[in-house]
């Protein structure tokens, strides 16, 4: 594959304040066209500006002529000429009013930084990885590529019938032929697919000249539950569109081969789409078979019909509806009516069209609501732009092919538009210069004769182009230079203190830092807490005022908020040791993830600096290596093992009683009883089977897990299901290998639901608010879902759930694995806190608001160095260095504002200063 890159279009000085004057030297361009003053200006002037303005009496504002802004602003910022801050009043001053207040410059300001960046995204060249081909299973055709935003997935489908469905990790899961009696016949086809995320369907159409409807919520194989037969000409392209503030109301618009345009227009799309007959509501998965005369009938109250023939026999190769112009487009590869816009007035039935006529015809189209703008992909190799208003010439006409062009489909975060052309070559524009900034050249086989699907998924960075029945993927780079680093190294493990309101994390470096939750501020930063080996772990006392820091040293060291380290826990007896977790007790502290022992501590001999483990009373129980473990007071404890085993313990007397497993349970009735005695819970056998998908995943295995398919690698209670021993329902939950989440009732020793959660991912972590009303999954590829389990297996049932709970969220805050999740509450608010191996923490909220990296912004204020009194050789010398975030709180309300306010900081490098310095604790 072939990158050609277009020059910056946008080159120049960046933003600063107090950017240097030039005094003499040699001519350059940039002394040609100076920066202009409101580039110049930094957060610091404006605060200064601002203080010009701030009036005695609070009720009056004052306003400033020409002359006087020129001489009290040169004055008050301390730089600049007057006639640049002249200059700066004119533009501030479009009413020619005479004078302006702080208003009308915040406003001006804004707006210039708003049209300033937008220019800069519009500019930004993406790089891509290499183009990966994968591994479809297709035989014929792939006729369409469509992402599940309800369920993270992609679905393809090809021409004979075969349905590939993949997870967000572009993992195919399962392949699924989409068949009916109809579809049994020979040279039967697929023309389309589109998905109805309101109601969780999909709708194929077929060239017996049928439209069916599936259900994505049925177990196995997806049913067909309505098909619509009878349509004049064979449908070969389809849209749908739903109103996302009343999904009731949705649009389904299909052109055919004779070149009609019809649309079904549903009105009660979540009750239902169609009139069911009153035979088929005795079988709700009875297929109901309908007619496109009942609908032009007006027999179907729930929906209603609209269709025009302007294209006059000629094929419509696509068709949208689009709600910003409340009109129905269509194309075809015809010089006239080439593209129609088709609108129904209030009250009338009819529809009103208006006609584009391009030469040679279009391949497709795409229009951004932004903008207000058509793309066509031009037979004539040329790209034009539309207003949707104007059909006598195109507003714009990109060259740059040299064939026809194929495909078009706007970046519209950024105003740049794709276009695709039949030699294989793959352009990126810049609309606003109307310039090519991209070129690819796609290594496809040679062949003149070829079908073409272009899917560019803008919220992963996805770019699916299908060449015949295969399907190539182009994916766009992190922009790593943007993105800010909180820590140098990976970060291991985060945790929420309530009484300090910070957030603490660690890194494989030996480094914790401390970070307040309402700003992003970093505090203070201990290094080298354990010499130079990595910190896997940490965990808070009860009171909150003690961390544990535990090490692949062998040691858990013990420190208060000053960084003076109390104790050293000798876990791993001199020897290196990997400690997953660190469980804190009334009256002991547990240590795991090395061996199938339980490491325990007990506090009542924390009276020296070094301690020694003493034996655990239960001895060994677990097979494998212990890799997570969980309290439920008074006395319940839970570990869970490498193998899937999760062992319930007496935490008072440190004796187990019994062993789950996803398989079986055995019972553990003394010390010597280690033979795996397999009792299967009520309900359930062990000729249960799995699901297709589970089983294509290996999910489930009988024999010895040796892959970790099904290791526990965090355990969770649900406290605040305080009933659950008499109401039963589950009351702990475990995840980890396979992506799968698993809920049990400890008190019935039974597992009641399991779900995939992240499919071909490999093992998750989670957390669960304390309320017990969501649950946050995070994988090894960064992804993190969000659920809401607050009414999720409040009951026991004979048979084990394995639908998924609601998922609120799917979203991809890091670029490697996420190896810690954390979910607080303060100030009422629900905050889910993650840390990665790529360096960054991140928080965001339930609802969608914005991902804030810890550090991404950092304007500096103040620098103090504090000494520490020495208390004796376990208090190292250290020097602390304040950090302030100042004006950027990291959920705010005004985030535009903020980020147009602060753009330039974001870009800058991060650089993390050390603020206590360790040696080792002797």
């Amino acid at each position: 594959m072939s990158y050609q890159n277009a020059p910056d279009l946008n080159t120049g000085p960046q933003p600063g304040p107090k950017s240097p004057r030039r005094t003499g030297g040699a001519t350059t361009d940039q002394d040609c066209c100076p920066p202009l003053l409101e580039h110049q200006l930094g957060v610091g002037d404006f605060l200064k500006i601002q203080s010009a303005f701030e009036p005695s009496d609070p009720c009056q504002a004052i306003c400033m002529s020409r002359e006087e802004f020129m001489q009290r602003m040169t004055e008050t910022v301390g730089w600049g000429t007057k006639q640049e801050y002249g200059e700066l009043f004119d533009k501030v001053d479009v009413a020619q009013d005479g004078f302006i207040n702080w208003d009308k410059l915040t406003s001006f300001m804004l707006f210039t930084l708003y049209e300033k960046d937008e220019r800069a995204k519009a500019t930004v060249v993406p790089a891509w990885k290499d183009l990966e081909f994968l591994p479809v299973k297709h035989k014929d055709t792939i006729q369409k590529v469509i992402f599940l935003k309800s369920s993270s997935r992609y679905l393809t489908i090809s021409k004979e019938g075969l349905l590939g469905v993949w997870g967000e990790n572009l993992k195919l899961q399962e392949t699924l032929p989409i068949t009916s009696d109809a579809t049994k016949l020979k040279h039967l086809w697929v023309t389309s697919l589109v998905s109805l995320e309101n109601v969780n369907k999909i709708a194929v159409a077929f060239t017996s000249k049928e439209i069916c409807f599936y259900d994505l919520l049925s177990k196995g194989e997806f049913p067909c539950q309505y098909k619509l037969q009878g349509l004049k000409g064979t449908p070969i392209c389809m849209e749908y569109w739903y109103d996302p503030l009343d999904a009731n109301k949705s649009v389904l618009s299909f052109g055919d081969i004779t070149g009609k345009v019809q649309a079904i227009a549903f009105t009660t799309a979540l009750i239902s789409l169609f009139e069911r007959p009153a035979s088929a509501h005795e079988d709700e998965e009875a297929m109901v078979t309908l007619s496109w005369e009942e609908l032009l009938s007006g027999y179907h109250k729930c929906c209603y019909t609209l269709q025009h023939n302007l294209h006059h026999g000629d094929w419509v190769r696509q068709v949208t509806y689009n709600a910003s112009l409340d009109a129905i487009i269509s194309s075809t590869t015809s010089n006239t009516n080439t593209m129609v816009l088709a609108w129904r007035e209030k009250s009338k039935k009819h529809l009103k069209m208006t006609s584009f006529n391009v030469a040679e015809g279009i391949h497709a189209f795409d229009y951004h609501s932004q903008l207000n703008l058509i793309a066509t992909a031009g037979i004539n190799k040329k790209v034009c732009l539309w207003n949707p208003y104007v059909v006598s010439k195109p507003v714009g006409v990109l060259w740059g092919h040299s064939a026809s062009v194929i495909a078009v489909q706007f970046f519209a975060a950024r105003k740049q538009l794709f276009s695709f052309s039949k030699d294989k070559v793959l352009r990126l524009w810049d609309i606003q210069h109307q310039l090519s900034i991209q070129r690819i050249a796609c290594p496809f086989p040679k062949s003149q004769d070829f079908r073409c699907v272009f899917h560019f998924d803008e919220a992963h960075g996805r770019l699916f182009i299908s060449f015949n029945n295969q399907l190539a993927l182009l994916a766009m780079k992190s922009e790593a230079r943007r993105r800010a680093k909180s820590h140098k190294k990976a970060v291991t493990c985060i945790l929420y203190n309530s009484v300090m309101k910070q957030v603490v994390s660690s890194d494989v470096g030996s480094t914790v830092s401390f970070w307040m939750i309402d700003t992003g501020q970093k505090i203070k930063q201990f290094t080298g807490c354990h010499g130079n080996a990595e910190i896997s772990t940490m965990a808070l006392d009860a009171n909150e005022t003690r961390l544990l820091t535990g090490s692949t040293d062998g040691t858990v060291k013990v420190w208060d908020f000053s960084g003076y380290c109390h104790h050293t826990l000798n876990v791993g007896q001199e020897g290196a040791v990997e400690i997953s977790q660190i469980l804190v007790l009334q009256k002991t502290i547990l240590v795991m993830g090395w061996e199938r022992a339980i490491t325990v501590f007990r506090l009542q001999n924390f009276n020296q600096f070094f301690i020694q483990p003493e034996k655990w009373k239960g001895e060994i129980q677990h097979s494998d290596d212990i890799l997570c473990a969980a309290f439920l007071p008074p006395q319940t404890l839970v570990t869970g093992s490498y193998d899937g085993e999760i062992v319930l313990w007496n935490n008072s007397t440190e004796n187990a009683h019994c062993v789950l497993h996803p398989h079986y349970q055995r019972r553990l009735k003394s010390k010597s009883d280690t033979e795996p005695h397999k009792l299967f819970s009520a309900g359930r056998s062990l000729s249960t089977c799995p699901s297709p998908d589970q089983a294509a995943l290996g999910a489930h295995s009988f024999e010895t897990d040796t892959k970790g398919n099904n290791a526990v690698v965090r355990l969770c209670f649900l406290e605040a299901r305080t009933n659950t021993s008499e109401t039963g329902g589950a009351n702990l939950v475990s995840c980890g290998g396979s992506g799968y989440v698993r809920f049990w009732d400890t008190f019935k020793k039974q597992l009641l639901a399991e779900f995939l959660a992240h499919g071909g991912a490999g093992s998750i972590i989670m957390s669960i608010d304390k309320s017990n009303q969501y649950l946050a999954t995070g994988d090894l590829d960064g992804q993190l879902k969000i659920w809401n389990i607050e009414d999720y297996c409040l009951n026991s049932s004979k048979s084990k759930i394995t639908e998924a709970p609601t998922l609120i969220r799917s979203f991809q805050p890091h670029e490697d694995q996420i190896s810690s999740l954390e979910m607080c509450k303060p100030g009422g608010r629900l905050l889910i806190i993650s840390c990665s191996a790529d360096c960054s923490i991140c928080m965001t909220d339930v609802c969608g608001a914005s991902v804030w990296i810890f550090g991404q912004a950092k304007h500096w204020q103040t620098e103090n160095h504090i000494s520490l009194p020495k208390r004796d050789a376990n208090l190292m010398k250290s020097e602390i260095q304040e950090e302030s975030i100042r004006d950027i709180p990291l959920l705010s309300k005004e985030e535009s504002c903020l980020d147009l306010r602060e753009r330039s900081l974001l870009d800058k490098e991060n650089k993390d200063d050390t603020i206590y310095n360790f040696e080792s604790c002797i």
